[in-house]
């Protein structure tokens, strides 16, 4: 924590609608928990949102100064194609559709997750918690709060929602501000409740299966969180977070879970946080369009994959963020810029004391990202400092530092040349347009304009935009 970290840390706990000051249930420390991704097939740009808001989090509680224990689950089994209790599993689907072992799918699709929390400097949590590592724990969860909390079907044990008081107050249930979107299932006492244990059906064989009292099968999606973060962190903890979509019905059957077996009203995490969701009007987000939006596609497209993180900090976590092209690329423009202006102090050491116009500045930062998370006015701060000239290079340096620590961008690490993505699709060399471009400055400056366009419609042709007098000195880039 730096010096300058002593503004109290509020945060928007979802549970109350407003925001509270964040007080660790342990002193010192703060445990997180993040639902993660169900690896049936790769993530799309706005599952990612989730763990950059996430990541953001995890980074301002370090920065305040917190022992910070942040566990991600991997859901590789479970999971229905919604969030109904009868249907396919979807690993089980995704395998069946490419005629591959399940868990080689598991495995697959993890490690494109891995690579895009890599791509996105999202650190590492303390934990990766994968599911099927934790089922005889789950077993004995739903065990503990079967007699008083369950009853069993022919399809499965599935939890009573109205043993537990005030279930789905989180949804906000039976208000204007709730929805419901669960599918009945014959024989459910109440259409809220949901499945613990979902039985194998008879003369099926699932390729992840195991057995239980309620017989062969498969654990709930909404155990697997319950068990997992009581495991890793402890009951109570201090904060959980997932896409806003769970806060409907996945977290309340959560909170319902953990009532059960703690005997009491205590939801788990005392803050329950969620960031809202990514929009993109083409239809592209979906997963069943085909060519949907992961971080890859973004690549391959020519952009930086930080260059979407930054997109993602300009909007606040709560707030809806558009998706665009357009977008993308002026968040990369931005990126570029601070990245030019942290290179000149990179290496340097502080040689005075500290300056009160940044120490005004960490302060504002601190500000702000202690007013739940407001990144938009914490990039405009970084901006501020990285544009500071008369100043101590090493001073500038530390305070870009304590910033970018919390904001992710990695800018005292990245070169402008790595900004410079080369399209999947491009067909030219950067040496020939570097070489084209050399022909063109010197056509240009021997007034011969007529080569000069010649050699400028060339490269358009070949998918190159020319940038003159581009105010950050990029003479080029490859047209997506």
């Amino acid at each position: 924590m730096t010096d300058a970290a002593t503004s109290p840390l509020k945060l928007f706990n979802s549970l109350t609608r407003s925001l509270e000051v964040f007080q660790p249930v342990h002193p010192g420390e703060a445990r997180v928990y993040s639902c993660g991704p169900t690896v049936y097939n790769y993530p799309h740009i706005g599952n990612m949102r989730a763990y950059v808001f996430a990541d953001t989090l995890g980074r301002t509680l370090s920065y305040k100064g917190y022992k910070l224990t942040h566990v991600i689950n991997i859901t590789d089994v479970g999971h229905l194609t919604d969030d109904a209790d009868a249907g396919e599993d979807k690993l089980e689907k995704a395998a069946a559709e490419k005629a591959q072992s399940i868990w080689d799918i598991a495995r697959h699709y993890t490690e494109a997750y891995w690579a895009d929390v890599k791509a996105l400097n999202i650190r590492q949590p303390a934990h990766w918690s994968i599911a099927t590592d934790y089922v005889p724990q789950m077993i004995e969860f739903a065990k503990a709060i079967a007699d008083k909390h369950c009853y069993e079907l022919e399809s499965g044990l599935y939890f009573d929602t109205t043993t537990v008081a005030d279930y789905g107050r989180l949804a906000r249930h039976g208000t204007d501000e709730g929805e419901s979107r669960i599918d009945p299932v014959d024989g459910k006492r109440h259409p809220a409740d949901f499945a613990i244990w979902r039985k194998t059906p008879p003369g099926e064989t699932r390729q992840m299966e195991w057995d239980s009292p309620w017989g062969r099968g498969a654990p709930g999606w909404h155990l697997e969180c319950s068990v997992m973060s009581e495991a890793l962190l402890g009951f109570p903890f201090d904060i959980h977070t997932g896409g806003i979509d769970h806060r409907e019905i996945h977290h309340p059957n959560e909170i319902a879970q953990n009532q059960a077996h703690s005997c009491s009203d205590a939801s788990g995490a005392r803050f329950w946080m969620h960031n809202n969701f990514l929009v993109e009007r083409s239809g592209k987000m979906s997963k069943s369009s085909g060519e949907f939006l992961r971080v890859q596609l973004l690549i391959d497209r020519g952009y930086h994959p930080l260059a979407y993180r930054l997109m993602c900090l300009q909007a606040h976590y709560r707030s809806e963020l558009e998706f665009s092209w357009e977008g993308l690329g002026a968040a990369l423009t931005r990126l570029k810029r601070l990245v030019m202006a942290a290179a000149p102090v990179r290496d340097a050491e502080p040689a005075e004391p500290a300056d009160r116009r940044l120490t005004d500045l960490l302060g504002k930062f601190d500000a702000a990202m202690s007013d739940d998370l407001n990144t938009p006015v914490a990039l405009t701060l970084l901006e501020e400092a990285a544009a500071m000239k008369k100043i101590d290079a090493g001073q500038k340096r530390a305070t870009l530092a304590a910033m970018d620590a919390v904001l992710g961008l990695d800018l005292l690490t990245i070169e402008r040349s790595d900004l410079r993505v080369r399209p999947k699709a491009a067909t030219i060399a950067a040496e020939e347009i570097e070489a084209i471009l050399v022909r063109r400055k010197e056509a240009r400056a021997a007034k011969d304009f007529a080569t000069s366009d010649e050699l400028r419609d060339a490269l358009i042709a070949a998918g190159v935009e020319v940038m003159d007098g581009d105010p950050l000195g990029w003479d080029w880039r490859l047209d997506n």
